[in-house]
């Protein structure tokens, strides 16, 4: 991380806002932070911890404690950073908890904590991550770092009295700061998830023992030899109750054989019965057969000549219908000829109506020529009345202009006499406004004081449930973390198979090169897919979030608890002076203080107000002057106009006749003339279309008549045809007339019935008669047996078949279920042997990664002490030049005592005793060489180390002052060693030969209204 700017706003020291271009100090600058004891050097690095994680760096005041008392009531105090990510930058800004003054009204409000985190892309854009949430803004940060405020500050920041934590951190401590900063959590998964398959298995043959001996339980035995005893006494007893079963259900299906002949011929006895009397009905209803098959013969002979009926009654009914049209022409004729001579007589009147139209249309143009001049008589009447308004409009403007003069001056000099009073009450408001305000103050403080004594349970109960919550957020996490941790390793592992599963002989194989692949790697569980790992991912991803939330909302609510007590303990040492003055008296004393203030305001606005009164009547009486001078000046010009329009509506008033002077007249005389004209128009119209249509249809009635009658002399010369031709047919057929084949006639429908009727009747005979015939000759020799007789029989068997089903059923089950259970005993033997031969692994495995053998070093732990010996190298080499070649430190290879982790420690060797002592045996000079060493070479191996925390920054808080010369001179010189290699360094020190020799600074510069800072670039 590469910082870039630090505003800070009444933060600290710093009153007004303060902005440090960082960014200015060049691209790998080595700077130092100056300034006199209290100006506020710390408080930079406070800042920049604090928007980072709301956390200072060294943890004794808390984000709500860091606002300046110097500051501005309207200035918030805030803390805003950008900072760069290798390529990526990003922006966070962060408000602690604090009293600010209301936007409206008078006191104070709390604001409440924020936090907005953004990333700036190329084009200086912004990009929203986070956009109030503090604790989604610290999280969101800890994943873009991949520290937390504490690792921060152990490895980026070492704050006063803090640079030794990193260096006397024990083994459990240094392992959760190394394990961040190599990303190695793979290793600790893979303990996990070695741990938990040898639990898994263990529990297995656990369960596997429990199963085995439920086996035996359910069969009610205790072992296998009582097992195998039992078997071989029931084998012999089987087989002969076998053989008994085996009898008996043979007797059985004789009788049942004997049972089914016995109902057949019973049956055949009852069929007989049966047939015998369908053959009596069938007999019976031999004579109605016979006459309907007479009808059936009739309705054929009729159906025969029903076209020739059906073509004589059409020709009937056709003259009939010519008939009725011979009428209708006839009357229809008779109609047109009246219409016409109605007609006629109209239209011999046409040429008297058109000379009228003629006459109306001459009267029409003339009063449409008068409406011309009409308007422009009109016009002049409007324009004369207008004139006439507008002088007297002005004649009034001009006296209420000469009223609104008079009142103005009688206003002016009231308000002149009431200013000197409202000067005098008005002075009176500075005092009585203090006063109230520190009496507000002093009763406000009381109800937050008795506030948080009532609150203060609250805020206990809501921070105990917020610690249980926590708790089952932490669970939730840690299973969840587990879960994936488990679906992770199974889909890393089945690559391999996945692999595999693609190779084929001849080619080689990807991995080895090799062509040959004797044993191709399979995997014993079903993969995962990516959608399911992602799943997976999310939810870790989620309840992580939460539990961050829950362990905020346990901070804030720990903090809240905190002030409360404050307030109680500082109202607890007040109750003295509260006896002395009761609340009701302090209100009281408020409420007569706040009624002067409200006097004194209200004489003060009333001032203000009569003082800008009387310039705007200044300017208004000048203003209606003006105005008054102007109106008289318009009112003699419209007079004069209004002389002019009068002698030019005399002169065209003249020009028209008397009747027509008003508009309305002349346009409802046109109408009339228009609505004559047109009604004339209207009439000749429709004479001659009436006169047209009568002769149209008189001609069409004619030529109708005509052909009416010729259709009428057809149709009857046809039905006397078809009427001849019926009767000829009717005498060769049989039939008396035309009535007998009416009656005679059947549908096709009911010649189908009544034929279907004698042909089913027919068929049930002969079938009858058949079927009759051969069971008598079945039956002949035979005798009907007695059914009861044979049942009896039946049922006695089949009571000893089930007797021998039964026993032998017993003995078989039993039989099974032995067996059965002997072979799950066999399969159970080997699912144990298995386990406990893959136990013999994967438990091995789990001691040895998890530390549980003679070392008690885990899987983890080992590669992070690697990792050490990597980062006391580089360490070493740094503190021998600091040190003059007397120190090196190295990692303590022997085993804790006790259960206590071990693998992590430090010692220190010196060289001038040729000794080894631990790093805790170190002086405060010797201690912050130790300390900065081991945060060089730390930021040199993470940065070695891909997929490392880039550690591009250090700031170092003091520590200077407990060096001597030479060993200063050493430090400064491998800091701008460092310095070369493209790091930022940052020292906050007093020493004057830091400030000698290190040009680029940062001065905080103090004074009593507010720190502020400058740079000083070389």
């Amino acid at each position: 991380m590469r910082p870039l700017s630090l505003s800070m706003s009444a933060f600290g020291p710093f009153a007004s806002t303060q902005v440090t271009d960082f960014s200015a100090l060049g691209s790998n600058p080595l700077f130092l932070i100056n300034g006199p004891t209290g100006a506020g050097k710390t408080t930079i690095l406070d800042a920049i911890c604090f928007a980072l994680y709301g956390k200072t760096t060294g943890d004794e005041r808390e984000g709500s404690q860091m606002r300046c008392d110097l500051a501005a009531e309207t200035l918030l105090t805030e803390v805003t950073f950008s900072f760069a990510l290798g390529e990526k930058q990003y922006r966070i800004r962060r408000v602690p908890e604090q009293q600010r003054a209301k936007k409206s009204g008078d006191g104070y409000t709390v604001q409440k904590p924020e936090a907005q985190l953004y990333r700036v892309d190329s084009d200086d854009s912004d990009h929203l991550l986070v956009a109030s949430k503090v604790s989604e803004a610290t999280a969101e940060i800890e994943q873009l770092t991949g520290l937390d405020a504490d690792q921060f500050r152990q490895v980026m920041v070492l704050p006063q009295g803090k640079f030794r934590e990193l260096l006397m951190a024990d083994s459990k401590d240094r392992e959760k700061i190394f394990s961040q900063l190599f990303q190695t959590q793979i290793y600790r998964k893979i303990e996990d998830k070695l741990k938990f398959q040898a639990s898994a298995i263990r529990n297995e043959v656990r369960d596997h023992r429990n199963k085995r001996d439920g086996m035996l339980h359910s069969v009610s035995l205790d072992s296998d030899d009582a097992l195998n005893n039992e078997l071989t006494e029931l084998t012999p007893k089987l087989t002969q109750a076998s053989e008994i079963k085996e009898k008996a259900k043979l007797a059985l299906i004789d009788a049942n054989k004997q049972f089914e002949s016995a109902k057949l011929l019973v049956n055949d006895f009852d069929a007989q019965d049966r047939l015998k009397q369908a053959e009596v009905l069938l007999a019976e209803q031999k004579e109605s057969i016979e006459l309907r098959q007479s009808r059936l013969e009739n309705g054929q002979k009729a159906l025969q000549l029903k076209p020739v009926l059906d073509v004589s009654l059409a020709r009937e009914s056709e003259v009939t219908q010519a008939q009725h049209s011979v009428t209708r022409a006839q009357s229809a004729k008779q109609s047109s000829e009246q219409a016409l001579i109605l007609s006629q007589a109209k239209f011999d009147t046409l040429a008297e109506l058109e000379q009228k139209q003629q006459l109306a249309q001459s009267e029409e143009q003339k009063l449409t020529q008068l409406v011309p001049q009409l308007q422009g008589l009109d016009s002049l009447q409007k324009e004369l009345r207008l004139a006439t308004n507008t002088r007297d409009q002005a004649k009034e403007k001009g006296v209420k202009a000469k009223a609104s003069i008079d009142g103005l001056l009688a206003d002016k000099q009231a308000a002149e006499q009431r200013v000197p009073q409202l000067e005098q009450v008005a002075g009176e408001q500075v005092n009585a406004q203090q006063a109230l305000t520190a009496q507000g103050e002093l009763i406000e403080r009381y109800h937050q004081w008795l506030l948080a004594g009532s609150e203060a349970g609250k805020t206990e109960l809501a921070l105990k449930q917020a610690e249980e919550q926590g708790k089952q957020f932490r669970l939730d996490a840690k299973e969840k973390q587990n879960a994936y941790d488990q679906m992770q390793l199974i889909w890393h592992r089945g690559q391999a198979s996945v692999l595999a599963q693609k190779l084929n002989p001849g080619e080689p194989c990807p991995v080895c090169g090799s062509a040959e692949h004797p044993n191709p790697a399979q995997s014993e569980n079903i993969l995962p897919s990516e959608d399911d790992l992602e799943s997976s991912k999310l939810a870790c991803e989620a309840a992580q979030s939460a539990l961050n939330q829950a362990i905020a909302d346990y901070k804030g609510l720990k903090a809240q608890l905190q002030e409360q007590a404050k307030l109680r303990d500082e109202y607890e040492q007040r109750l003295g002076e509260w006896a002395s003055h009761p609340l009701e008296s302090l209100q009281s004393h408020l409420q007569q203080l706040q009624l002067q203030v409200n006097q004194a305001d209200s004489a003060a606005q009333e001032l203000t107000q009569l003082r800008l009164q009387l310039q705007t009547l200044q300017t208004k009486e000048r203003e209606l002057q003006t105005q008054l001078e102007a109106e008289r000046e318009y009112f003699q010009g419209v007079q004069n106009h209004l002389f002019s329009l009068q002698g030019q509506l005399d002169q065209a008033s003249a020009a028209i006749p008397e009747q027509y002077l008003s508009l309305e007249a002349l346009s409802g005389a046109i109408n009339q003339a228009q609505q004559e004209l047109a009604g004339l128009q209207q009439t000749i119209d429709s004479i001659r279309h009436s006169h047209t249509q009568a002769l149209e249809q008189d001609a069409a009635h004619s030529a109708a008549q005509v052909a009416a009658q010729s259709s009428l002399t057809q149709a009857k010369q046809q039905s006397d045809k078809a009427r001849a031709e019926l009767n000829t047919q009717l005498s060769t057929s049989g039939f008396s007339d035309k009535q007998g084949l009416t009656q005679a006639l059947l549908s096709n429908e009911e010649i189908k019935l009544i034929a279907d009727g004698i042909a089913k009747y027919q068929q049930e005979c002969i079938a009858n008669r058949t079927q009759l015939a051969q069971l008598n000759e079945k039956l002949s020799e035979q005798v009907k047996p007695e059914l009861t007789d044979v049942e009896a029989s039946l049922g006695k068997i089949q009571i000893e078949q089930q007797e021998a089903e039964n026993s032998w059923q017993v003995l078989q089950s039993r039989v099974t279920q032995l067996t059965q259970t002997q072979n799950q005993l066999r399969d159970a033997d080997a699912q144990a042997k298995k386990l406990e031969d893959e136990y013999a692994v994967i438990g091995t495995l789990a001691d040895v990664a998890n530390g549980n053998t003679g070392n008690k070093i885990s899987l983890q732990r080992f590669v992070l002490s690697v990792l050490l010996d990597d980062v006391l190298l580089e360490a070493s080499h740094r503190l021998q030049v600091m040190s003059k070649g007397r120190y090196r430190l190295l990692r303590k290879e022997d085993r804790a005592k006790g259960n206590k982790a071990s693998g992590l420690e430090l010692e220190v060797e010196d060289a001038y005793t040729s000794k080894v002592r631990p790093v805790a045996t170190l002086s405060g000079g010797e201690s912050f060489m130790a300390a900065l060493s081991m945060a060089l070479g730390l930021s040199d191996v993470v940065q070695a180390y891909a997929g490392g925390i880039k550690l591009d920054t250090l700031f170092i808080d003091e520590g200077f002052g407990s060096l001597d010369q030479d060993s200063l001179d050493l430090a400064i010189r491998t800091l701008m060693d460092l310095q070369s290699t493209g790091r930022m360094i940052g020292v906050i020190s007093h020493v004057s030969e830091m400030k000698e020799q290190i040009g680029t600074r940062v001065d905080i510069i103090k004074s009593s209204v507010g720190s502020e800072t400058r740079l000083v670039l070389p």
